[in-house]
């Protein structure tokens, strides 16, 4: 008499990856309202139990999943500006092309934080959480720009603070029109916003020291 072969279970830290990310599809597509944890589960490929025991409701998986998304984000747009090319006029154009191909590229992403947004703006308790993130990314970008401005030589014609403020409601709000209507955004926009608020060395000097 054959037994049936034992079924092995995924380690915990893998159960809670693939429900996040199945997470991040269907809150997503249907919005935290309309979505559902029978959904997220199944697509995972895991039972109901399974989300409830790993990320104890529906609103835990959610809060999970941004907290993750915004300290992820935090560390990309850092690095997107410490890798920018020593040229800052490439520089201004690289980084108009990636963050216009970042709206394109995460719609999933700008759905939920703009599910996100406004549960923040109904809710005091989410709200303060919602601040708490906003806080941590623009310190973070802040940070960047100093670095990247120093390191280059130019200067800012506003506070860096200013600088983060600009690129994030750029990213933020063209998002909407791209989204709306694909290929509206034009790709060189957000750096030449961005590039008018520095003041960039002519010729040689507009390269950053080795």
């Amino acid at each position: 008499m054959s037994s049936a072969e034992p079924t092995t279970r995924p380690p915990r830290a893998e159960v809670r990856e693939r429900i996040i990310a199945s997470a991040m599809t269907e809150f997503g597509r249907r919005g935290y309202a309309d979505a559902t944890l029978d959904a997220i589960a199944e697509q995972a490929g895991f039972t109901k139990g399974a989300v409830y025991s790993n990320f104890g409701s529906k609103e835990g998986l959610f809060y999970e999943l941004m907290d993750r998304q915004v300290l992820g984000r935090a560390r990309m747009s850092v690095d997107l500006l410490a890798e920018l090319p020593s040229d800052l006029r490439d520089a201004q154009r690289v980084l108009s092309t990636r963050l216009t191909e970042a709206i394109s590229n995460n719609r999933d992403w700008h759905l939920l934080f703009m599910d996100y947004w406004s549960r923040a703006l109904r809710d005091p308790e989410v709200g303060a959480r919602f601040a708490e993130h906003r806080a941590q990314l623009r310190a973070a970008v802040t940070d960047a720009v100093v670095s990247v401005t120093e390191s280059a030589g130019a200067t800012l014609h506003v506070p860096a603070e200013w600088v983060t403020f600009v690129i994030l409601a750029l990213s933020n709000g063209l998002a909407v029109e791209e989204l709306a209507q694909p290929g509206t955004v034009p790709p060189e926009l957000m750096g030449e916003v961005v590039g008018r608020l520095l003041h960039i060395p002519e010729h040689e000097d507009s390269q950053r020291p080795e």
